[in-house]
């Protein structure tokens, strides 16, 4: 075998290695899922959709589900106007505190998500709103923004500029340059990173666990508090619902956007 032939197998070995790894327990847990059996097991034990009407019927799961959607409402709302201008300030303005504002986006990355919660806990338990629910959009908002500013900033600078000196030489002022060129310009980024924020605050857990109590429940804490008491297969539907809240958020930045543009965006 030739040393270019040698190279492709060996890459192609390793794609394909990563794929199913990754993949194989997304398809176990779909399979689990319509188990008739009372226990989760793999292969199941014949083929129902009791767990899924289990879902439908429990009101801990539905409840629990809508707040995730209320989180992540709030979340993305907030998110939204301020990711954005921050973007582009960041990406077409000289800032004093410019580096600080760049360390700050790497938080998420260089610090535990549970020391964030707890300084969280403590200052909202200081002014009085711990143990409500819009908090936690509040509070996945930033933990999370740095990812809005960066989808935002990619697409801010990709902008040509030209186009924003030539609306102002044709006489429009900043205020209509900006609603006229430059957020048509950047409003892939924005949906990007909009759909971003939605996923990640409906998928936070341990923020979400130190902010709630057992009134409010999300439904990761709620998953969380079940897998703690015994394991059942309504847990693996549960799995399959975050998993198509995943594909539909997808198959939404596909229709608005593009998989293309998203992926140069990173």
């Amino acid at each position: 075998m030739k040393a270019p032939q040698a190279k492709t197998v060996v890459i192609w070995t390793v794609v394909w290695f990563n794929l199913i790894f990754l993949a194989l327990p997304t398809v176990i847990v779909i399979v689990a899922s319509f188990t008739a059996g009372n226990i989760i097991q793999f292969p199941p034990e014949g083929l129902s959709l009791r767990w899924y009407a289990s879902l439908v019927e429990t009101d801990s799961y539905s409840d629990a589900f809508l707040r995730s959607l209320y989180v992540a409402a709030i979340c993305t709302l907030i998110s939204l106007p301020i990711g954005t201008l921050a973007a582009i300030a960041l990406a077409r303005y000289r800032l004093r505190m410019a580096t600080a504002i760049q360390l700050y986006l790497l938080l998420p990355f260089t610090i535990p998500l549970i020391v964030s919660g707890l300084g969280m806990m403590l200052v909202f338990g200081q002014i009085r709103i711990l143990g409500q629910l819009w908090p936690v959009g509040i509070a996945t908002c930033v933990i999370n923004i740095p990812f809005m500013i960066w989808a935002v900033a990619s697409a801010v600078n990709s902008l040509d500029v030209d186009l924003e000196n030539a609306a102002a030489n044709c006489g429009a002022p900043p205020l209509l340059t900006f609603l006229t060129v430059t957020m048509p310009a950047v409003m892939p980024g924005v949906i990007t990173g909009g759909l971003l924020m939605f996923i990640l605050a409906f998928n936070e857990f341990i923020v979400s666990l130190m902010l709630v109590d057992a009134r409010i429940v999300t439904l990761p804490v709620l998953v969380y508090n079940s897998i703690r008491s015994v394991i059942t297969p309504d847990l693996a539907a549960i799995a399959v619902v975050y998993i198509v809240v995943a594909l539909a958020t997808i198959w939404v930045l596909d229709r608005l956007v593009g998989l293309e543009i998203f992926l140069k965006s990173k």
